[in-house]
């Protein structure tokens, strides 16, 4: 066993240095410095990399995170929730504004500005988003109705990706590194909203739901070896590691959360839990890190930005 040390800050070290180091400082640094080694792992072992993250971090500004990793190819597919996708889209248009987690929830809702925790999105993006989504809801529809074929989720979000403009964007270049989205619960959110509205004038027109299952199960099963980047819980986690049954589970995986398992949520499950169910191989190797993503993720991206997959 390790001796509990940390280190000297008189000494100059880069982020790579100070994660090592992190290794034998205890509690959840010990962790940071695991799942580190277990990404590392991933890329150096021709494994097909899943990567779930929930909306709210897409409001944050791990939207330009995730970019990053999608615009180096440094994921092969992404599970993520409906407002995902519609925020992205939105702040491909104007960004959202800063605010704080004590502001007047009653004033802010009388001057049309909605909060998510210390995030603020106006009205305005979501009269943006219709003005936007309805005319490419009419371009799909049109196509559907030569094809006789209703779209699935993930050709929607890729379909998407071509009229985005803006090279923050996560849909813009998973488009160009036809990288797929997946998106189980696609009839969520505004965008799901728009949906139903735009189905009330074009009865015929729909999302075929269950059209992605067998590309996603695809990638499982051609895969060498699977690894999971998992930010947060809910539906997309679930996905990620639900697919990963068809192989007895995914190789690595690194959980990064804020819930706890004592409750029986799927959001807080940790990864031995995973492994009673096939999600997760028994040897795997895996670790999850209790903490706000936004704090952890950016140091686990600055730990392997520079990484050379084996393909």
């Amino acid at each position: 066993m390790d001796d509990i040390k940390g280190f000297d800050l008189s000494k100059e070290a880069n982020i790579n240095d100070l994660l090592k180091k992190f290794k034998t400082i205890g509690f959840q640094a010990t962790h940071l410095s695991q799942a580190v080694e277990v990404l590392n792992k991933m890329y150096e072992n021709k494994t097909t990399i899943f990567m779930s993250f929930t909306s709210n971090m897409v409001s944050s500004g791990l939207r330009e995170l995730f970019t990053y990793f999608v615009k180096h190819k440094l994921v092969d597919v992404i599970i993520t929730s409906t407002g995902s996708i519609e925020e992205d889209l939105m702040k491909s248009k104007k960004p959202f504004k800063l605010g704080d987690f004590n502001m007047s929830d009653v004033e802010l809702h009388k001057k049309g500005i909605n909060r998510i925790g210390n995030i603020l999105v106006e009205n305005e993006h979501y009269m943006g988003l219709e003005d936007d989504i309805v005319p490419f809801f009419n371009e799909i529809f049109e196509k559907q109705k030569e094809s006789g074929k209703m779209i699935s989720p993930s050709e929607l979000i890729y379909e998407l990706g071509k009229t985005i403009d803006d090279e923050n964007s996560i849909l813009y270049w998973a488009t160009k590194n036809n990288i797929p989205i997946f998106c189980p619960g696609i009839t969520d959110g505004a965008l799901g909203l728009q949906v139903f509205f735009f189905k009330q004038k074009n009865s015929d027109f729909g999302i075929d739901v269950t059209g992605d299952m067998k590309k996603l199960a695809q990638y499982v099963i051609d895969a060498e070896k699977t690894g999971g980047i998992i930010l947060g819980g809910g539906i997309a986690k679930h996905h990620l590691i639900g697919v990963n049954i068809l192989r007895e589970g995914l190789d690595y995986a690194v959980y990064v959360t804020t819930a706890t398992e004592s409750d029986g949520s799927l959001s807080g499950a940790r990864p031995k839990e995973a492994k009673s169910w096939s999600k997760i191989k028994e040897d795997a190797n895996n670790v999850c890190v209790d903490g706000d993503a936004t704090i952890i993720f950016p140091l686990m991206a600055l730990a392997v930005k520079d990484v050379k997959r084996n393909a």
